[in-house]
């Protein structure tokens, strides 16, 4: 029996989650707020225990400071959510587990590290395992058809279908602005910023300061707007910098640099960031493989919000859409091979510049390559772009993709490149 409401939408996570719930005594969801997570969680637990920080002396979270035993239900399995805010709850966890050796006793929830990371003496290696959620691809919010399955790629089969439904410029702006917050999926289209916009603003309000170290939020907003203006590109550190502000010394730069450093990791450690790595040396080709890091917000809707844009202006600025678009496009092949076990990457070579928009590989080592583009005017030349470097690498790609937006049909070219349409994909 769960404890969720009748209108659940099933997520990816689910099956995953049923499944180690066979397999370890506790998994830790990790993810930003607002994905999902608790309701996801209560999808499978018994009971749940909510840490949120509250002065209410009934509160499950007064009560833990007083005695953790008191909040422990044993109807398994129970949630237990924002359990970060008590850094103790980790190791009790990991304890009860050992007690019996019983799996599907506990799932843990949480939008951020725990505040006090010297407070967990054990890792739960064994006992707790990591999830990661994200919002809602696509396929889960039913923006996609799922006629065209990532494995179907891998397996390299025959593909020419046509969609139900023909995307629209308009329809993207609205995915976009809207994001994957479940929330969101009610409102009406001329309110899909509002739910972004109020995640940026809490975050700057709260969420930076998690660690009790005070930030400074208007810095922090300049640096959210740096990354938003760089939303998938390959910015550095560097360039950030000379976004937020001048320097005028040696010493002032340095004392910035590690200023950024510690914005950049706070972001990340709040789930507000997802970035996507360097695909390293394991195409074990001869060109020189880049090491930057792809930035990504968890997504786009986030990077909409930071800059303020609504949907008149992704349509009014395309080559701007075209990047939002691109990391609408990663955003959901992330959740999707990583369902499938699998990782995400880029492709970049110091040597021509040339790169590849996403290189995504299963566990096994086998990959492919995709290219995104909005529009159909640029499938040629992403096509050839992913056969020139197809011919570089000495370990070649399973199948070779691009992904577009305004096309109503998938297909595979007579050169072997498969084009298809975001709406129609799913794991």
């Amino acid at each position: 029996m769960s404890l969720t409401k009748e209108n659940y939408k099933t997520r990816l996570v689910d099956n995953e989650i049923n499944e180690l719930l066979k397999m370890f005594g506790a998994i830790s969801i990790e993810g930003p707020k607002y994905c999902g997570k608790t309701w996801t969680a209560l999808n499978h637990a018994n009971s749940y225990v909510l840490l949120t920080k509250s002065d209410n002396p009934n509160s499950d979270y007064q009560k833990a400071l007083i005695n953790r035993d008191l909040i422990y239900k044993n109807d398994y399995p129970e949630l237990i959510d924002e359990w970060q805010s008590i850094e103790q709850i980790w190791d009790d966890i990991r304890t009860k587990c050992d007690e019996d050796g019983k799996s599907g006793k506990y799932i843990l929830t949480g939008s951020s590290v725990p505040v006090r990371p010297e407070k967990i003496f054990h890792s739960g290696a064994g006992r707790i395992c990591k999830l990661n959620m994200y919002t809602m691809s696509l396929y889960e919010s039913g923006d996609s058809e799922g006629l065209v399955s990532l494995l179907d790629l891998f397996k390299n089969k025959n593909i020419a279908i046509n969609l139900n439904t023909k995307p629209t410029i308009d329809m993207y702006a609205d995915l976009i602005i809207r994001g994957g917050w479940p929330a969101s999926l009610k409102y009406e289209k001329r309110n899909y910023y509002r739910l972004p916009e109020s995640y940026i603003e809490d975050v700057l309000d709260h969420d930076i300061n998690y660690d009790g170290v005070k930030r400074d939020k208007e810095k922090m907003r300049m640096l959210l707007r740096a990354l938003a203006r760089n939303e998938s590109t390959l910015v550095n550190n560097e360039k950030l910098i000379n976004d937020i502000q001048d320097y005028t010394t040696e010493e002032a730069y340095q004392v910035s640099r590690n200023t950024i450093s510690d914005y950049l990791d706070v972001l990340e450690k709040i789930h507000l960031l997802k970035n996507q790595l360097p695909f390293a040396e394991k195409i074990r080709s001869s060109i020189r493989v880049g090491k930057k890091t792809k930035r990504h917000f968890v997504d786009p809707s986030l990077a909409c919000a930071v800059l303020g844009l609504k949907q008149e202006h992704l349509i009014k600025d395309l080559e701007l859409f075209g990047f939002m678009f691109e990391a609408l496009v990663v955003r959901d092949l992330r959740i999707y091979i990583e369902y499938l076990g699998g990782r995400i990457y880029h492709f970049h070579d110091n040597n021509s510049g040339s790169e590849v928009d996403a290189i995504i590989e299963l566990s096994d080592g086998t990959y492919g390559a995709i290219e995104v583009k909005l529009g159909v005017g640029k499938i040629d030349e992403a096509a050839n772009n992913l056969l020139k470097f197809s011919k570089s690498c000495d370990e070649k790609p399973k199948f070779l993709c691009v992904v577009c937006g305004m096309i109503d049909y998938a297909y595979q070219r007579k050169d072997g490149v498969y084009v298809i349409p975001i709406t129609a994909l799913k794991p």
